[in-house]
Formats: C-alpha cells, structure tokens, sequence
C-alpha cells in the first residue's frame, strides 16, 4: 500500500514539474520571438506645417429686421367699404389701402361748415355795426371766438373724416390683407403689415469679452440656411450695456437687400471681419489626438534610413472648418502625421503613403470657443488663408 502511494506521488510530481516546465519553456520562447521581431513601419499621411494669413472674426447668429416695417392699424371703427390692396403688393407712401365708412362724418362736416358760415356771416355784421356805432366791441370779439370755434369744429370732423381713409406711410410690400370688405371693425386691428424690403437690420449678440473688437461701420457679412444668400452690411449700432442674464451684447447691422433675398423674422449667420493675423500655425484637425493627458501630435522625424514619430503635446487655438490653431508645441516646418495615428506610438517607425491625400488648407471662417459657452449664441472666429510667402 505504501509502495503504490510513493509511486502516485512520484508520478504527480512529474506530471506537475512537466507543465511547469513547458509553460516556462513557452513563454520564454514568446519572449524571445517577440525580442528579435521588428514590427513593419506604419503607414501616414503627413502634410508640412506652413505659417499662413488668418483672419480672425467673430461669428454669431443673428436675425433679419426690416430697417423700416410696421403693423397697420386702424384709426377708427365701422364697416370696411374697400381693400384696395392685395397679399405683396408693393405700395408707395401716400397710397390709399383701406377705407372705412364715412357717411357720417362727411354729414358732420357739412353741418360744421355750415355753422362756419353764419359764425363769419354774424362776425361780419358785428363789424360793420360798430364801425357804424351802433355795435360794441365785445359784441365784435365774442363773433370772432364763434367763428374760431366753429373752425375748430371743421378741423375736428376733417380729422375723423380723415382717419376713415388709411394709407401707406411709407414705401414698401404690403402684406397679407386681415380684413374683408363688409367687416365691423374697431380702432386698433390691425389690418396688414408694411416691410421696406430694401434695407434691413440683422440683429445679434456677441460674448462680452468681444466689446472691445466692435465698432461701428465694421464690416459684416450675413448668409441664410437657404438660396445660398449671401450679403455684406456694417454695423450701425451697438448697445452700450451687457446683458446681466447672458453675459451678452447687442448689436445691429445694416444690410443691402435690393435683390429682396432676405426677409424679416430670417436666421441668419454673422460674421464680424476683424484685421488679418500674419504667419499662423495652422494643422489639420484629422492630425491631433485628444486624451486625458491632453492634445498632441506626432512628428515625423528622421531615423537612419528611415523615419520614426515623436509625439509632440500641444496648445490649441482657433478653429477653422478643418484646421485648427497651434499655439505652442511644433514649429513650421515640421512635418506632422494627419492619418493613421491610431496604430502609432511614441518612436514608431513609419512610412508615408501617398496614396491618400486630404484637402488643402483653404480660406475659411475659424472659430475660438467663446469664454461663457452657457450663452450658447456667438463666439469668435478666424480664418486660414494659403500659406505666407516666404519674403513675407
């Protein structure tokens, strides 16, 4: 019995010691296929870092108003007798669109004429009685107020006669008509709306930290989700006070609308032109890789014969569409991976592939995320431009 269990331990303690061994073995084999093997260089597209012409802006969003557009209301109650307009109807000042019944008041002039008439007809005869001196003089002044009162009547009813007829005040499109021929109207409906189209206002907001930037007569340029318009203006007002809820200022900008593309009540996206910026670094925004660490890009560098990355960590800037600012950590004229990161690391060898090409930086709107995003309206922008000349 003893015999057979010294024999079973002997037997485990081989079985044990042969796993041991070969897992060691194993590993260490791994260990030394994995020393000897040089990985094949990875392939990048990389792109030159140039200094170029950025013009800075401040882009916001903002709203059409018309320079000169009201409601229509009406001066006095009745029935309307004629609408002698219809829906974007381009009207001109002085132009009669609504008359309301007037019979009455037309009855009330005649009367308040009449009245006139004997007020001077008396006032006459006062006159020549005490020229004669038959007459007193109080008797005179007191004819002279009647005729004046009794003007002041006609007046009177000339205006309430007056306000039965409305017109334009100014020139402009009128626009969808709220009343009907025959409808009870009391003072106050409005009628219709009047745009002058020619001109409008764009209406918007900027940061707080972007006052010092504006001033007035400073270029804009405004463009629509739609049609693809696009018009230039200048600022014509900006308002001397800060939202204290939005930490926001803001500002009105006259634009040419001649060619009737914009329309009040219109979103529209701003930009405020600011002076160009010389020899910027700009980069793809495809070439830097964010992380907890922070940003970074890899640089390509000689090695030998051939090439390897260093991984550089940078400081971002503005953006502009797809390039993006630098403003500390690589230098022109380094060359920087902009595809095919994800397989590199910190001294990986790597080859260019050519084979893909991203677009060339090109003149765009950048944008520098606005100090307060809580105001979620507007921030400021810049653009990238082709690279400097080098004698610039």
């Amino acid at each position: 019995m003893a015999k057979r269990l010294i024999i079973a331990v002997i037997l485990l303690g081989l079985i044990v010691g042969g796993i041991v061994w070969f897992n060691s073995f194993r590993a260490g084999m791994i260990a030394q296929f994995m020393a000897g093997r040089v990985p094949p260089p990875v392939p990048v597209t990389v792109q030159m870092v140039e200094p170029v012409t950025w013009t800075p802006g401040i882009d916001a969003i903002g709203t059409a108003v018309s320079a000169r557009g009201v409601d229509l209301a009406i001066e006095s109650g009745g029935l309307v007798r004629a609408v002698n307009f219809t829906s974007n109807d381009k009207v001109t000042e002085g132009q009669m669109l609504l008359q309301i019944d007037d019979d009455s008041e037309r009855a009330s002039l005649a009367a308040a004429e009449a009245a006139l008439g004997v007020t001077q007809t008396e006032s006459q005869r006062a006159e020549t009685l005490t020229e004669r001196g038959v007459g007193t003089a109080n008797s005179v002044e007191t004819a002279l107020a009647q005729v004046e009162s009794a003007r002041a009547q006609v007046a009177q009813v000339r205006t309430a006669l007056d306000a039965k007829t409305l017109t334009a005040p100014f020139d402009g499109v009128v626009g969808i008509p709220r009343v009907e021929r025959g409808q009870y109207v009391t003072p106050g409906t409005v009628y219709a709306t009047l745009q002058d189209l020619d001109q409008m206002y764009v209406d918007f907001t900027v940061p707080e930290q972007q006052i010092g930037a504006l001033d007035l007569g400073r270029a804009i340029s405004v463009s629509t989700e739609v049609a693809d318009f696009q018009a230039e203006g200048r600022i014509t007002g900006i308002e001397p006070q800060v939202d204290p809820r939005s930490r926001l200022v803001s500002v009105r900008a006259a634009v040419d609308n001649t060619n009737g593309g914009l329309f009040p009540g219109q979103f529209l996206r701003v930009r405020v032109a600011l002076p160009e910026e010389q020899g910027v670094i700009t980069v793809p925004q495809t070439a830097v890789i964010s992380s907890l660490y922070g940003d970074s890009i890899y640089v390509v560098m000689p090695e030998g014969e051939g090439l390897k990355v260093n991984q550089a960590f940078v400081t971002l800037g503005r953006r502009s569409g797809d390039r993006i600012e630098v403003v500390a950590g690589i230098a022109a004229g380094d060359q920087i991976v902009t595809s095919g990161q994800n397989r590199l690391s910190n001294a990986a060898s790597v080859v260019i592939d050519d084979t893909v090409q991203l677009s060339p930086a090109v003149t765009a709107p950048a944008a520098t995320p606005p100090a307060e995003p809580a105001s979620g309206e507007a921030d400021a922008t810049g653009d990238a431009a082709a690279p400097a000349a080098a004698s610039e």
